[in-house]
């Protein structure tokens, strides 16, 4: 059965990694995903230990890191701060737990790549991350973004990368708006090509029905609340036997207006029924 996660983007107007990690445990979650820059924040008054300390005590565990964005086609100057945010996240895992950090590749309006530019340049990444995350007992899961100007819209595509990429510590993220936006899920049993073994993390979210070229992040909804085929992705997942987390990540700026513990409530409880589909 999978775990039930919360990506902290759902809050991130609304909330800060304390409240979060309150509200979290009130509402039955079993894991979170720690944004980097909430994280960053709570270190301007707490310390690494003290997270730890208060995962030590809670139901709630961390699942890992989001997210370390922009990873390929980066010049000399943006790759060596990629390095320090890596490291950054490294060290919180290993001081707080939580193995895993989403990484993505890069976002650009305006500008293309080609397929085999692309692949290459994100193998090249994905290799030099990841033996440095190794030894620190962390792993990338990268994920494929549907948004237009992403070099790395499609799952098929960011197979290829992972399959290329080749190491243990490597895998991916299924998003379901992120897939969505690319294709429209014409085909989840897409999913059945993958080894489970090299599915990080399920983000469930659903999409507002809305024309896809018009279609945002910020069109996200509540699991069951709008036009993805949530069942048929998840049934996919539950069938090759997938049981890490399901996580809610949500962009919607009307649930940033949100009490935090509404959002909270209604997603642990739109969520559940897909833990077991």
């Amino acid at each position: 059965m999978m775990k039930l996660g919360f990506n902290e983007a759902t809050c991130m107007k609304n909330s800060t990694l304390a409240q979060d990690m309150v509200l979290a445990e009130l509402f039955g979650y079993d894991y979170i995903e720690i944004r980097l820059d909430m994280l960053k924040a709570w270190l301007q008054e707490h310390s690494l230990e003290e997270l730890a300390d208060t995962f030590a005590a809670s139901h709630l565990k961390p699942w890992g890191y989001n997210s370390l964005e922009d990873i390929t086609f980066c010049d000399a100057e943006s790759w060596a701060v990629k390095r320090q945010e890596l490291a950054f996240a490294c060290n919180a895992g290993m001081v707080v737990g939580g193995n895993c950090l989403v990484v993505v590749p890069t976002i650009r309006e305006g500008e293309h790549w080609s397929a085999r530019e692309t692949i290459s340049d994100s193998v090249k990444r994905l290799r030099e991350m990841a033996v440095y995350a190794a030894d620190h007992q962390m792993r990338l899961a990268f994920e494929p973004i549907g948004s237009t100007g992403c070099c790395v819209r499609s799952l098929e595509m960011a197979m290829e990368i992972v399959d290329t990429v080749d190491c243990n510590n490597v895998g991916l993220v299924i998003d379901a708006f992120n897939l969505y936006l690319h294709n429209q899920w014409r085909d989840p049993t897409l999913l059945r090509q993958i080894p489970v073994e090299k599915i990080f993390v399920y983000h469930i979210d659903d999409a507002d029905s809305l024309p896809v070229d018009t279609l945002d992040h910020c069109h996200r909804l509540f699991p069951g609340n709008g036009t993805i085929p949530l069942r048929d992705i998840t049934r996919e997942l539950v069938v090759k036997g997938y049981d890490g987390i399901c996580s809610l990540e949500l962009f919607n700026p009307s649930y940033w207006q949100m009490a935090a513990s509404d959002v909270f409530a209604i997603g642990a409880e739109k969520t559940r029924p897909f833990l077991k589909n």
